[in-house]
């Protein structure tokens, strides 16, 4: 959006004047957002699927999933949904159906601390250990739990630097070690590998949980067979976002915990649900919507999904590496990694940046043109390699 146009958006939106011009206000605000998809490549939420129906059909309502999904108590809510989608999702990550539970969050982070808050109650003296391409929810969750945290390096490439997770969990091993893996790294995707960080946990026979947080990779590993949470894998809860890969058009996720981990919490007598989520109402529009993306695809629907988007990706790797940019990407990640375009790419195009490193992400929806189109400002704007 541009200086004058946001300038011009805050006075017509300005609540202290009138009349207000809601109509103008609201088309303003779509068709701004419409203009800005084209070059909007640098952050994950698949734009391919259409949600309108759902959007049509129970937009005009509130639908409060408050309490736990089991709750049967309320009127207009969607748990019967949201317990679809929580088993649809702990079934593709293989999770034994007796020691399962789960709920759909708002998204990635509260998914985080209602996992990382259950660990923790669990194993009060625990030191929180995760890396430093780690997403910077987990130190706030850290901050919030009033936890002792330990940051372990990473690797140039994202993943977690597991000889220094072994020197440091070595240090503290009287301590139970609560440990964060991340499956898809904010700027490369990288993923750790959590058989890697459970061999440290043994070694030194440290008690505690692993916690995978999956908001970017979660569902598309699962789809692979490449993250399971079964009982060989030692994993004890993940979080997911459910507006990155499956594209619903409202912040959203899911979180799962195995039920042996969680301290049950109490009935609350007025609504007649009991106390088990991070937030108590919740939006039973965001599992609605995150329901119809899995029923309307199912497994091999959304499996097709993956496959054209890690394609894409591999082909921007390539033009972009024919242009005499240095791009890469990790296996099976949407994510492509390149030097940090000049500026006035970086102007057009709507980029993650991290200093010499930027991103695009090839989420499904994104289109061999735009990719093109990225690769061709690039060319053009430089004439020699950074």
């Amino acid at each position: 959006m541009t200086h004058n146009s946001t300038l011009s958006l805050l006075g017509a939106a300005d609540l202290s004047l009138a009349p207000i011009d809601v109509t103008a206000v609201l088309d303003r605000l779509v068709q701004q957002a419409d203009a800005d998809a084209a070059t909007s490549i640098g952050f994950p939420g698949a734009v391919d699927l259409d949600h309108s129906k759902v959007m049509a059909r129970l937009g005009s309502r509130l639908w409060n999933n408050i309490g736990d999904p089991a709750d049967p108590g309320g009127t207009a809510h969607t748990r019967v949904l949201e317990r679809a989608v929580i088993t649809w999702v702990a079934d593709i990550l293989s999770m034994p159906a007796d020691d399962r539970w789960g709920y759909v969050t708002t998204g990635g982070t509260e998914g985080n601390l209602s996992a990382l808050h259950a660990a923790y109650r669990r194993y009060p003296t625990a030191r929180i250990y995760y890396s430093t391409a780690a997403h910077y929810s987990i130190s706030k969750t850290a901050a919030i739990l009033g936890a002792r945290s330990v940051v372990i390096d990473a690797r140039p490439d994202g993943e977690m630097d597991y000889a220094h997770l072994a020197a440091q969990v070595r240090r503290r091993r009287r301590w139970p070690a609560i440990v964060v893996a991340t499956a898809g790294t904010t700027m490369t995707e990288a993923v750790d590998d959590t058989t890697r960080i459970r061999a440290v946990l043994d070694e030194y026979g440290a008690d505690g949980h692993l916690h995978v947080d999956a908001a970017l990779s979660g569902i598309p590993l699962a789809l692979d067979g490449r993250l399971r949470l079964d009982d060989a894998s030692g994993i004890g809860s993940i979080a997911m976002s459910g507006h990155k890969f499956l594209g619903v058009p409202t912040p959203c996720g899911v979180v799962l915990i195995r039920d042996g981990v969680r301290s049950h919490s109490s009935h609350v007598a007025y609504t007649d649900t009991v106390d088990t989520t991070i937030t108590g109402s919740r939006c039973g529009l965001a599992a609605a919507l995150l329901w119809h993306a899995i029923a309307t695809h199912g497994r091999e629907g959304h499996r097709w999904r993956v496959s054209e988007a890690r394609t894409l990706a591999a082909y921007a790797v390539d033009q972009l590496t024919a242009a005499g940019w240095p791009t890469w990407r990790h296996p099976y990640a949407f994510t492509v990694v390149l030097a940090t375009p000049p500026e006035q790419v970086r102007k057009k195009w709507l980029l993650a940046t991290d200093g010499d490193i930027s991103h695009i992400i090839c989420m499904p929806g994104i289109s061999k043109g735009q990719v093109d189109a990225f690769v061709a400002d690039i060319a053009a704007a430089s004439t020699t390699k950074p």
